[in-house]
């Protein structure tokens, strides 16, 4: 602050001007009134020398962190008017300064600064690239309606549409390398654990009507798949989807994604980007862990290579007689808890509801049973024809495995809640006896009932439909049993614990889907397509690591409660001097303090504070 009056009068008015400079913005404002110069000689012989000294009392206490301001209110000024169609609030965001202390780790200034080097570009990828990545996480909208957000972040950045368009072909153009970068530099916030790496895959339907069409490269002749395909899901609507594939690693952080049309098998998917993988980690070893549907002969006989190993689910259904017969013959079960042997149907008839047996309620029984023939469990290989298409033949190579057969009376009466369930909605379908309404899905609770025609002679065949009690009696063998198959010769108990985080990956995409909006993909071609994508996968790797960084801290935050805390970090602007908090705290936002050393947990900051934070993590 400093000194300020008008030396043209003769009995000037003293003030204490305070020079605030907001971003690019630079002004000034009065904040003291001391008075006029015939006043403070009433006080003192030297009315400026007076004043100076006050002043630099004031600049002390600024600079400790409090000082007192006189400010004028006036009840009658109106708001700021716009042309804007809306109001907008002046609240500004200063929650994504979190998400930037991780963006930091992973210097994508650099890397974007190499992608371009040999471009004349009017824009800056580097801070395009953070707030699409700030509002993937915060606000998760289409491009264009981020732009006309972005007036809700403190910065306040500058770049057109047209500018975040240019932005993604750019990064669609360094795919491979993006993905690189981003693991290699993960490194530098959290040590990677590449020992187990779990796969699987998911769809994200579309917004069209119509599937992709195939066009044909007019240089190389290369046909170029769509996308957007018409493809198997299990939500059965009539849209086409894309599909993605992803790998992560022990503590949930993602390593690598894939893209593929919604028709392709995600059986072929595993083993190509795994080996994009293997050339990342300069040929580590590592354990594949996936579920059923992600481990055909194939992908088992890759990892069974190179020193890799593998753990995936098993069908017990798909199994042979022989393999069954050991499956279900009650011998050779031991607890898994302690290693005691014991029996399935102790299991099935020990009273649940003893105290004493709350132990053994929560404790699963165990079997190892060696499968080494691959015909054993019902798998098939790919083969690629000569059209290109591809042929799955049953595999008749021989493949060194075993199968840990798990038991547990909990998951055997759940499984069996949920069916009386489906038999008695089963039942109330079968009121309606109407064969159009009766259509048998594969999961759904009309696979319990049996469609029956008795014939008279020479009249028309009627048609009806009874409780399937076969089908039922055939799924209740199978309940509370589980299988994974694997090569490892590991204890039991390190093998099923490996299998059991398989539930991170799905964690993995409920939180794309549901807390970063993954769909409405919005954009149709490709490139668009596979940027859009890529910059959902950066959100979900930052935050994971944020979520991480947090557990190693002791401190777990629900994605609900993080997530939400970033979003209500906001200041608004106090008479142009300094910026108050919107918020209050909470244990989200002091795990968030701890972990950054970034405080944002005060009433009250100034300008150039702030303006120094985010020069700091932009270095």
């Amino acid at each position: 602050m400093k000194l300020y009056y008008d030396k043209r009068l003769k009995d000037p008015t003293y003030y204490a001007q305070l020079g605030i400079r907001n971003g690019e913005k630079t002004t000034t404002r009065n904040v003291r009134n001391f008075g006029k110069h015939s006043e403070l000689l009433k006080i003192t012989d030297d009315p400026i020398a007076y004043v100076r000294e006050e002043i630099e009392k004031m600049n002390e206490e600024y600079r400790s962190g409090r000082v007192s301001y006189y400010v004028t209110t006036d009840y009658n000024a109106r708001v700021r008017h716009t042309d804007n169609e809306a109001s907008s609030s002046t609240g500004l965001n200063i929650g994504y300064f979190y998400i930037q202390c991780i963006m930091k780790e992973l210097m994508l200034k650099d890397f974007f600064a190499r992608a371009t080097a040999d471009r004349k570009n009017t824009f800056d990828c580097y801070t395009i690239s953070r707030f699409l990545t700030y509002a993937r996480i915060l606000d998760p909208q289409s491009k264009h309606a981020t732009l006309n957000c972005l007036s809700s972040y403190y910065e306040q950045p500058d770049f057109d549409y047209q500018h975040i368009l240019r932005f993604m072909d750019i990064l669609e153009e360094n795919y491979t390398p993006y993905l690189e970068w981003l693991f290699a530099k993960s490194n530098n916030v959290i040590k990677r654990d590449t020992s187990v790496l779990y796969y699987d895959c998911t769809n994200f339907y579309t917004e069209c009507e119509h599937e992709d069409e195939d066009v044909v490269d007019e240089v190389t002749g290369e046909i170029i798949e769509g996308l957007r395909k018409y493809g198997v899901s299990k939500e059965h609507r009539p849209n086409p989807i894309v599909e993605m594939g992803l790998f992560m690693d022990q503590r949930g952080i993602p390593i690598s994604m894939c893209l593929h049309p919604g028709n392709t098998s995600e059986q072929i998917t595993a083993v190509p980007l795994e080996k994009e993988i293997l050339k990342m980690l300069k040929g580590a070893k590592f354990i594949y862990c996936a579920d059923a549907g992600l481990g055909s002969y194939n992908i088992r006989k890759f990892n069974s290579m190179g020193g890799r190993a593998f753990i995936v689910t098993q069908s017990l259904k798909k199994l042979s007689d022989v393999l069954k017969n050991s499956v279900f013959n009650d011998c050779d079960y031991k607890l898994l808890s302690n290693n005691k042997p014991t029996t399935i149907s102790m299991l099935k008839e020990f009273d649940r509801f003893d105290e004493k047996n709350l132990p053994l309620y929560d404790d699963f029984a165990y079997k190892v049973i060696n499968a080494d023939k691959a015909v054993d469990l019902g798998l098939y290989e790919e083969k690629k024809l000569k059209n290109g298409k591809i042929k799955y033949v049953k595999a008749n190579g021989l493949l060194e495995q075993k199968l840990i057969i798990t038991f547990s009376r909990k998951t055997l009466e759940y499984q069996r809640t949920v069916r009386r369930r489906q038999i008695e909605r089963a039942k109330r379908l079968l009121e309606k006896n109407d064969p159009e309404e009766i259509k048998k899905g594969p999961n759904d609770v009309k696979r319990f009932l049996k469609r029956t025609a008795k014939t008279k002679s020479g009249e028309e065949a009627a048609i009806n439909y009874v409780l399937d009690e076969e089908k039922i009696a055939e799924e209740e063998k199978y309940d509370g049993y589980y299988a994974v198959a694997t090569n490892l010769d590991d204890p039991a108990q390190d093998i099923l614990a490996i299998a059991h985080k398989r539930y991170l990956i799905e964690e993995c995409f409920r939180v794309m889907k549901t807390n970063f909006s993954g769909r409405p993909i919005n954009h149709r071609e490709n490139r668009r397509i596979k940027a859009h994508f890529l910059i959902c996968y950066t959100a979900l790797l930052v935050y994971r690591l944020m979520e991480c960084c947090l557990d190693d801290q002791s401190t777990h935050v629900t994605p609900t409660n993080l997530i939400k805390t970033l979003q209500n970090l906001n200041v608004t602007s106090v008479h142009d001097i300094d910026y108050m908090a919107l918020y209050d705290g909470s244990k989200a936002l002091d795990a968030l303090i701890h972990l950054t050393n970034l405080d944002l947990g005060r009433t009250y900051y100034k300008p150039k504070d702030l303006n120094k934070l985010i020069k700091k993590f932009l270095k």
